[in-house]
């Protein structure tokens, strides 16, 4: 039996019973596995193990160790009367610790709950600290007891490329630890692109103005990295599990590194771009960060207005037409954030109750990074024809090619994470390498009677890749 789905606002409450079922179904078939049914198409998998939730402690981690640094950091800006650095420093830390708080305690609707504890630990931003204990005290007391009842979770079985259906009984401590899962994502997200993009750059743009390493702002500068890198890594595998929403995915370790080394080049090498521009050219860099920030805020009221949508009646009970407005805007500000500095994963939908498109666009795939391309190579052109006497010892030309040599890897990596490791590209109609063999084609072809010989193969599979790619088998 399936359980009912409400809708939220900003996504959590529209797909937090199906996420929690979709986080669960990464529980290995093969451990408890029931025999065919009479039609040999169902599996019934019994409760197994439940997994530890270390994407809760990880982000827990994350946020406690880049909060207490900055704060230390801070104390230091206060000893030496660098105030402008000390403010800088406190707003891109308490602003992201303010908007975790709100986040947990909207996914877990503990407004209307009698928890007291939980609610004034959050007033102290520990609420990270108080839900991973939860997590960690679910886990260990999971199996002990007798579930009071469980829930039937369908989902596809790929192997081979063959799809199997088959069916998880879901306890409530493993729908509970689900649950965490999924807030602690939205949490990882936020930390992510509204604290830490501008913190480190923030901490570069203040090493390379003081021009001395400090090792406190280092490991700071370190931290946001690796909470950054996290956070495009979530985005991602949302992204995945929200259109296969049918399917349990899995991503191998292979995976994951792909992912990791494509994301952490493609961060890296924006960062530092920006904060190379701004050391030569500190006024302009405003109006860049100011320029991409309401174009992809508006991209999505644009298309939403476009396509002449109203937004959908009881999208979240508690909320009136202006609150439901109000958090529309906030999402879409997280989401021009993350555009920012990396590219999304997903596209916005405002017309669509869950607000999610699940189409991968492969055009706009192609045109973001090729736009940034262009612009990061601007930029740091820029900077290097305005460059100031600080870089003298420094070979500007070799630190150019090593940042467009980067960015370009990051592509490379995307297109071998598309190509080979995703987990579901067995179900593409056309991957990588037939888009590129179309493209390839098409500039081959170019006597008459080539083009007469398969015109509308051609087209076909042009309009097919890039209207829907990821159609499911």
């Amino acid at each position: 039996m399936h359980t009912e789905h409400t809708p939220c606002a900003v996504c959590e409450g529209a797909m937090e019973l199906r996420e929690q079922e979709r986080d669960i179904s990464n529980i290995d078939p093969q451990e408890c596995v029931h025999p065919e049914d009479d039609n040999g198409l169902m599996l019934v998998v019994r409760p197994s193990r439940v997994r530890p939730p270390f994407s809760v402690v990880l982000s827990t981690v994350l946020y406690c160790a880049e909060f207490i640094t900055a704060a230390v950091l801070c104390s230091m800006y206060h000893k030496s009367e660098d105030g402008i650095w000390m403010g800088f420093t406190l707003a891109f830390m308490l602003v992201p610790a303010v908007l975790i708080q709100l986040a947990l305690t909207f996914i877990h609707r503990d407004l209307g709950r009698d928890r007291p504890l939980v609610l004034f630990l959050h007033l102290l931003l520990l609420g990270p600290v108080i839900r991973c204990l939860e997590a960690l005290v679910m886990y260990f007391r999971a199996g002990k007891e007798e579930e009071p009842y469980v829930t039937i979770s369908r989902r596809i079985s790929l192997k081979k490329g063959q799809g199997t259906p088959m069916e998880w009984e879901i306890g409530q401590s493993e729908r509970n630890l689900a649950a965490h899962r999924n807030a602690f994502k939205r949490a990882a997200v936020i930390q992510a692109f509204l604290g830490s993009t501008p913190q480190l750059t923030l901490q570069l743009y203040a090493t390379i103005q003081e021009k001395y390493i400090l090792h406190l702002r280092l490991a700071l500068m370190i931290i946001t990295l690796i909470s950054i890198t996290y956070g495009a890594l979530v985005c991602n595998i949302l992204a995945i599990q929200i259109r296969y929403d049918d399917y349990k995915v899995r991503l191998r370790p292979a995976a994951y590194i792909c992912l990791i080394v494509w994301r952490g080049l493609e961060i890296a090498t924006r960062v530092t771009a920006l904060v190379l521009f701004s050391t030569a050219l500190t006024h302009w860099v405003i109006l860049v960060g100011m320029l991409n920030l309401l174009f992809f805020f508006f991209l999505p009221w644009a298309e939403f207005w476009a396509r002449k949508g109203s937004l959908a009646e009881n999208i979240e009970k508690n909320f009136s037409k202006l609150g439901t407005t109000v958090v529309l805007c906030m999402f879409t500000l997280l989401y021009a954030c993350i555009n920012i500095f990396c590219w999304s994963a997903v596209q916005l939908d405002l017309t669509h109750r869950e607000l999610i498109e699940r189409q991968q666009r492969w055009a706009r795939l192609a045109l973001y990074y090729s736009l940034r391309f262009l612009e990061n190579f601007l930029l740091i052109t820029l900077w290097y024809f305005f460059k100031s006497d600080f870089y003298e010892y420094v070979c500007a030309p070799l630190l150019v090619v090593q940042l467009l040599v980067c960015y370009s890897l990051a592509i490379l990596f995307m297109l071998l994470f598309y190509q080979f490791f995703h987990p579901c590209r067995r179900l593409f109609k056309y991957n990588v390498h037939d888009c590129l063999h179309c493209v390839c084609f098409r500039k081959r072809v170019t006597s008459p009677g080539s083009r007469r010989a398969k015109p509308s193969l051609l087209g076909e599979q042009e309009t097919a890749i890039l209207d829907d790619s990821l159609d499911a088998v």
